[in-house]
């Protein structure tokens, strides 16, 4: 069969070409499933993991995402040579600054749970977040939170390197080829309707981000995920940053800078942004972008934004993710709605896809993730987000 012919067949069909797609078909066929397929309706990574920040951390208030998080740190450290593709990979830390009492103490909790689980994220003080970070300014600071094994790296390599790896393992990655349908009999998933035909299969595994809602009704499982627009842009050359410094997250005010090439990548939250599929680019944010940048880091005021995009974060009512198995139809599997931290899970996950498809117990407990959490009102909020 050529690389373009679509296969009539399918032991497992991934729905969604992102880093939760990838990984997990690279994870399936590694594992000695056959027949694993992947479509998707663009190129790789083009729906939100190529447009994503590309911080990865294990900085998390909830145990679960706090593994997933080191986990996956943990293969994001070798994936140059586990995969032979470099990922530009810089752990120079996650620094978060904090200006509420309340958020310390929410955050001395968080970094105590983080080392009991292994991450070696302490609080420090005002003085100490600044020789880290000097563009920052102080005003208003109590303390900070850091872990010198974050850092961030560049989501398209790691999405080219679990493809091809994907592939050397016999995985089939369908590109320009958009799902639209699943075929269901009697509880029992039977194929799915593409845009370039039907390709039977009695397993689905979505993976398809903001855009899993859709997917879940056609299979009936109510997967409460929406798109939320986040923006990003990009600064002309700033040679006075340092390249050893840290992803700087202002929490209070969601702004965030990180070292990007020669110049700095910079993004914050729009709290007046309302869910949809906007992809263009708006500047109803830019001045609460430009008042935090004054006040955090005043020293870029006067920096030219070389470029920016936006892209989409998949939000869930508690902004933790959805992975599970449908109990009312088999076999549809699911793993989205991370909420803006989807790209850095991206291998923990797809590490638990392939184990909870296998029917063996994963690494670490997901089970408090299923999307029937909701319907029982038993939802986990994830703190620790921007």
């Amino acid at each position: 069969m050529s690389a373009k012919e679509l296969p009539r067949r399918a032991g497992v069909l991934i729905i969604g070409g992102g880093v939760m797609g990838v990984a997990t078909a690279y994870e399936l066929a590694a594992a000695g499933v056959e027949d694993v397929v992947l479509v998707e309706r663009d190129q790789l990574g083009e729906g939100s993991t190529c447009k994503a920040a590309g911080g990865v951390r294990a900085q998390f208030s909830d145990e679960v995402n706090i593994a997933l998080g080191a986990r996956s740190l943990e293969t994001f450290e070798r994936f140059g040579e586990r995969f032979g593709q470099e990922i530009d990979l810089h752990q120079v830390g996650y620094l978060f600054l904090l200006d509420s009492a309340e958020d310390v103490a929410a955050f001395e909790r968080n970094v105590a749970l983080q080392n009991d689980l292994g991450v070696p994220s302490r609080m420090i003080s005002v003085a100490e977040a600044e020789r880290l970070s000097p563009l920052i300014s102080t005003e208003g600071l109590l303390a900070a939170a850091y872990s010198p094994t974050d850092g961030h790296c560049t989501p398209e390599s790691v999405v080219q390197g679990y493809a091809v790896a994907a592939r050397r393992a016999g995985a089939r990655l369908v590109t320009g080829c958009a799902a639209q349908g699943l075929e269901v009999v009697d509880d029992r998933i039977v194929a799915v309707e593409t845009s370039r035909g039907r390709i039977e299969t009695d397993t689905v595994i979505c993976a398809a981000g903001a855009w899993s809602q859709e997917v879940g009704a056609w299979a009936g499982v109510d997967l409460p995920v929406v798109p939320l627009r986040r923006q990003i842009l990009v600064t002309d050359p700033t040679p006075q940053v340092a390249d050893d410094t840290p992803f700087t997250i202002d929490f209070g005010t969601t702004y965030y800078f990180h070292r990007e090439g020669r110049g700095l990548l910079v993004g914050m939250s729009d709290p007046d942004e309302t869910p949809g599929f906007k992809l263009s680019r708006s500047e109803d944010w830019l001045p609460r972008l430009a008042a935090s940048l004054e006040r955090r880091t005043p020293s870029l005021v006067d920096v030219g934004m070389a470029a920016g995009w936006a892209g989409l974060y998949e939000m869930t009512p508690d902004h933790n993710a959805l992975i599970g198995e449908a109990k009312d139809v088999s076999r549809f599997l699911y793993a989205t709605g991370f909420s803006g931290h989807g790209f850095l899970m991206g291998p923990a996950v797809g590490e638990v896809m392939r184990d909870l498809y296998l029917e063996r117990a994963p690494f670490v407990d997901v089970t408090g993730l299923a999307a029937e959490r909701f319907a029982d009102s038993t939802i986990r909020p994830e703190l620790n987000i921007v």
